[in-house]
């Protein structure tokens, strides 16, 4: 179990690196989750950040890839909807890295 200090807050991480208390979770957070690793959130991770913090709060889970894909696709549209747009804007796995940014837990089916 890591923590780090963001904001002067100290956050729990598991060894995975998603927040142990949900709650904790802030713009602050995201930004310095994503600054670790060399991203820098845009308008368009943002959207995608509170699309998840969304589905989350509706239906209690961090969705898998093709869930998320297909469910982005009905919201946002094919253009945004797909998975070569997605890893563009998050490389190292779209629902992986995106919910971690979100503060949600690892979704189902993520190695």
């Amino acid at each position: 179990m890591a923590t780090m200090d963001i904001g002067g807050k100290q956050v729990e991480l598991d060894d995975d690196g998603y927040l142990v208390d949900l709650e904790q979770w802030d713009k602050a957070v995201a930004e310095a989750l994503s600054k670790e690793d060399g991203l820098e959130l845009s308008d368009a991770h943002w959207e995608v950040i509170n699309f998840l913090r969304d589905y989350y709060e509706k239906y209690q889970i961090a969705p898998m890839i093709k869930i998320l894909v297909k469910e982005i696709g009905k919201v946002m549209g094919p253009e945004k909807g797909n998975t070569k747009y997605l890893y563009e804007l998050y490389p190292a796995g779209p629902a992986k890295q995106a919910c971690r940014y979100a503060g949600l837990p690892k979704p189902t089916g993520c190695v």
